[in-house]
C-alpha cells in the first residue's frame, strides 16, 4: 500500500514514487528544474516560499518543496520503519 508523506503545507507525495530529494542550489539540479519549468513535469508545492528541496520522481516529475531535504529524508526513514512493522 503506499504512504504519503508530508512535504510541507498540506502537500503529500507517494513514497513508492520518490527516486531522490536534492538540494537546489547545484547547478545540474537548477538546468533540471529550468529545463521543465513552465511543463507539466513540475510541481510547484512551495507555497511561494523559498525552494529548499527539489523531490525527483519515478515519473520523470520533479516536486519543488519549501522543506529542507534532511527533513523529508527522516519522514521518509519514518514511513519505511512503519512499512517493516506493518509485514511482522
Amino acid at each position: 500500500m503506499a504512504k504519503l508523506i508530508n512535504i510541507g503545507f498540506g502537500n503529500m507525495v507517494n513514497s513508492q514514487k520518490i527516486v531522490a530529494v536534492v538540494n537546489p542550489d547545484a547547478a545540474p539540479v537548477k538546468r533540471m528544474v529550468q529545463s521543465v519549468k513552465g511543463s507539466n513535469s513540475l510541481v510547484d508545492a512551495t507555497q511561494g516560499r523559498k525552494t529548499k528541496s527539489v523531490i525527483v520522481t519515478s515519473d520523470d516529475i520533479l516536486i519543488l518543496s519549501a522543506i529542507q531535504p534532511d527533513t523529508i529524508a527522516r519522514r521518509f526513514a519514518e514511513v519505511i520503519e512503519s512499512k517493516g512493522e506493518d509485514h511482522e
